[in-house]
């Protein structure tokens, strides 16, 4: 008699949930024709969270027109304590719980194995933003996170506050604040004319920091990909206490104190003037940026949205901003790039770090992203570098090398 093919209990499962999601998708495309369905890791998500899409997907929020009304969006006067400064700084409450931790460089990056998010404690949250705020992005995977679960995390990291984008797609029902990173999911068509050979700086999105324009832009950024391509479209983050302490004693005292001018992402029309071109948002803060947590100076540029240094003519600002960005963009050593695999998380520090995507992929890359507000940035004349701070070998007291080149 030939062998009966006998069902494991993993192919049950992985047959009952494949099953779930096309009677899922049968009755969404049943119920509207037009409806835009995002990927089957997702919408398995989704259904375990309870997330409706029978309104259409994803949720857009009414847009801005003016200039003007992007401008007054989160003003008010904002205390922030971040909850990383009533931290353990031996962490023992978050990293005791891990089952491994590994350090990914030597400057940046940090995965932990073993904890769920959705499980922490608030002093292992706490002992969390003060890793996050040490290693600059910590990484987590195989994560069982509900959109509402990291968006109440957002929260705890925000003291009450996330950002919630007037542009971007977001999920619907949670109020706003959880955004996807999803190339359908957009409307400016920013990346939907993405093209393999143009380099970064022709026209595609390269190293930024994001919502700089803002008051008080995010502090920790936390994306969820549930969704990722089998090869390519990896992250790459890069340390801005690093970029900072690879600059020269002399030059560092000359960018201290010294402001940048930041744009948003997106123009809108200006209210005193309709018919005239659309105008960027535009916001001034330290070029030089200290942490409330560490207390260590960061450079805090970016070349997607940093336009130039307030006093400097632009010629000035150009050459400085430029020689900056090269240090920043081009140092390795200082750098991470992280390779996604479904149900990972990452939380950054927006105030101390650079990021982009590694556009080298097919297919589709979903995920939610929750921004938790800060403070507003600022810059302590008192303040160290990290490599000041902590006496770096090989950091503090070194001359620049004679024909490096």
């Amino acid at each position: 008699m030939a062998p009966i093919a006998i069902d494991t209990p993993n192919s049950v499962q992985e047959r009952s949930s494949a099953d779930d999601v096309a009677e899922l998708k049968a009755q969404l495309q049943a119920s509207r024709a037009d409806i835009v369905l995002p990927p089957d890791n997702t919408l398995r998500r989704y259904q375990k969270a309870g997330i409706d899409l029978s309104n259409g997907y994803p949720y857009f929020p009414p847009k801005p027109d003016f200039v003007q009304d992007v401008t007054k969006i989160r003003t008010d006067l904002r205390e922030y304590v971040d909850p990383g400064t009533r931290a353990d700084k031996e962490k023992k409450a978050l990293l005791g719980a891990a089952k491994e931790v590994r350090d990914l460089g030597t400057w940046i990056g940090t995965e932990i194995v073993g904890l769920q998010l959705k499980d922490l404690t608030d002093q292992q949250k706490d002992e969390l933003a003060l890793l996050v705020a040490e290693r600059s992005v910590v990484f987590f995977r195989d994560q069982d996170l509900s959109p509402q679960q990291q968006q109440e995390l957002g929260l705890y990291l925000g003291q009450g506050e996330i950002e919630r984008h007037p542009q971007a797609a977001q999920v619907p029902g949670l109020g706003g604040g959880v955004s996807l990173i999803w190339e359908k999911g957009r409307k400016d068509g920013l990346l939907n004319a993405r093209s393999y050979r143009v380099p970064y700086g022709g026209g595609q999105f390269g190293w930024h920091t994001d919502l700089v324009h803002e008051a008080y832009p995010p502090g920790y950024t936390h994306l969820h990909q549930d969704t990722v391509p089998p090869v390519g479209g990896d992250t790459l983050w890069a340390s801005g206490y690093a970029a900072y302490d690879k600059l020269s004693p002399t030059f560092k005292k000359l960018l201290d104190g010294l402001n940048g001018i930041y744009r948003s992402a997106h123009k809108y029309k200006d209210q005193e003037n309709p018919e005239a071109d659309a105008k960027y948002v535009t916001r001034v803060h330290p070029l030089i940026r200290t942490h409330p947590v560490t207390g260590w100076k960061a450079l805090w540029i970016n070349q997607a949205m940093t336009v130039g240094i307030e006093g400097l003519d632009k010629a000035e600002s150009d050459v400085i901003l430029n020689y900056l960005y090269g240090v920043y963009e081009r140092s390795t050593d200082i750098q991470v790039r992280w390779h996604w695999t479904p149900g990972t998380s990452a939380i950054w520090d927006n105030r101390t770090t650079i990021h982009t995507v590694s556009y080298d992929y097919d297919g589709e890359r979903h995920g939610t992203r929750v921004s938790s507000l800060a403070e507003k940035p600022f810059f302590d004349a008192k303040s160290r570098s990290k490599a000041e701070d902590l006496q770096l070998e090989r950091w503090v007291n070194t001359p620049d090398l004679a024909n490096r080149y």
